[in-house]
C-alpha cells in the first residue's frame, strides 16, 4: 500500500485519508468558497477542526450540552504566518455546521470517542471539558525544536495536556533547506514509559505551492520503506516507523500532525542508527 496519499487540485475535498487504512487516526482537509457550508458529523469519533486558513462560523449541538455558536473566527490567509490558528474540539455525537465567511481552508482531524468508562476516568481526571469547546491561539503551546538546519517551529493545537480521549494534534513549520521530524523517530510499540503506540498522519503545504519535500517512512526491519516526493495538500499516511521529512532549498514546509492510539500518550523512540545526531 502507498503511504501517500494525492491532493486533488479541484473540488471541495483537497485530501482525505482512505476509510479503514488506520485504525484509530481520520483526515480529511476541505476548501470552502465564501458563503458555502460544511456539514459535520461526530458520530462515534472526536473530532478536532483547525482552521487552516480564513474565516468562519461554527454552529452546531452535542448530545446533553448546549447548542455552541462560534462567529467570525480565524484571522490568518496562510499557515505559513506567524500565527496559531482557531481550532475546534467536538465530543462524539456532536453535529455542525461550518459556514465560509470567506475563501477557507479547514481540517477535519478523527479519533474514537470515549466509552462510558473511559469518559468517566477522563471527567476525573479533566473535569467536565468534555463539551464542545473552541480553542483559540492563544491557549496553544509554541516553542521552537532542534538547532542549526534542524530547527523547526511547533505549534500544540490539542495536546496531551489538554482534555480528549484519543486526539492529539501539531502543527509544525520547517524553515527552507531544513529537516523536521529529524532525527528519526517512531512511536508504534505499547511499551510506555519508553514509547507509546500512535498512529499518525502528516498533512503537507508547501510554499511557494510548486515546490515539494521528502517524507521517508521505514521500520526497523525495513517491512515498511517508502521514500515520497510529496507536493502541496497531499497527505502521508504513518501506520508504524520512523518518518523524517526533509524540506528543499528555497521552499517552506508546513505539516499538520494528527496522532492517536490506545493511549493518549506521546512517548517517542528515536532510531539508535542516528541517534550520535542529538549530540551535535
Amino acid at each position: 500500500m502507498s503511504l501517500l496519499v494525492k491532493s486533488n487540485a479541484r473540488g471541495r475535498t483537497m485530501v482525505e485519508l482512505g476509510k479503514g487504512e488506520l485504525e484509530y487516526v481520520g483526515f480529511a482537509a476541505y476548501r470552502l468558497s465564501l458563503g458555502e457550508t460544511l456539514p459535520v458529523s461526530a458520530g462515534d469519533k472526536e473530532l478536532c477542526l483547525v482552521l487552516l486558513s480564513g474565516r468562519v462560523s461554527i454552529k452546531g449541538e452535542a448530545p446533553g450540552q448546549d447548542a455552541f455558536d462560534w462567529d467570525n473566527i480565524g484571522d490568518r490567509q496562510s499557515v505559513f504566518e506567524d500565527k496559531s490558528p482557531f481550532a475546534a474540539y467536538l465530543p462524539p455525537g456532536s453535529q455542525a455546521q461550518v459556514v465560509a465567511l470567506s475563501d477557507v481552508q479547514i481540517a477535519v482531524c478523527s479519533a474514537p470517542g470515549f466509552t462510558t468508562e473511559a469518559k468517566s476516568e477522563k471527567i476525573a481526571a479533566f473535569g467536565s471539558s468534555y463539551s464542545p469547546r473552541l480553542i483559540k491561539p492563544d491557549t496553544m503551546k509554541r516553542s521552537v525544536r532542534g538547532k542549526g538546519a534542524n530547527t523547526r517551529y511547533v505549534c500544540d493545537i490539542l495536546p496531551d495536556t489538554e482534555p480528549a480521549h484519543s486526539l492529539l494534534v501539531v502543527e509544525v513549520r520547517t524553515p527552507s533547506g531544513h529537516s523536521s521530524s529529524y532525527p528519526p523517530h517512531k512511536h508504534d510499540t505499547d511499551d510506555l514509559p519508553h514509547q507509546s503506540f500512535l498512529e499518525e498522519t502528516y498533512y503537507h503545504q508547501i510554499n511557494p505551492p510548486q515546490g515539494f519535500v521528502f517524507q521517508r517512512v521505514y521500520t526497523d526491519d525495513r517491512s515498511i520503506d517508502q521514500a515520497m516526493a510529496v507536493e502541496n495538500s497531499d497527505l502521508v499516511v504513518v501506520p508504524k516507523g520512523y518518518h523524517p521529512v526533509s524540506v528543499p532549498y528555497g521552499y517552506e514546509s508546513y505539516y499538520l500532525n494528527v496522532m492517536a492510539g490506545p493511549k493518549r500518550v506521546w512517548q517517542f523512540h528515536n532510531d539508535p542508527q542516528h541517534s550520535w545526531l542529538l549530540d551535535l
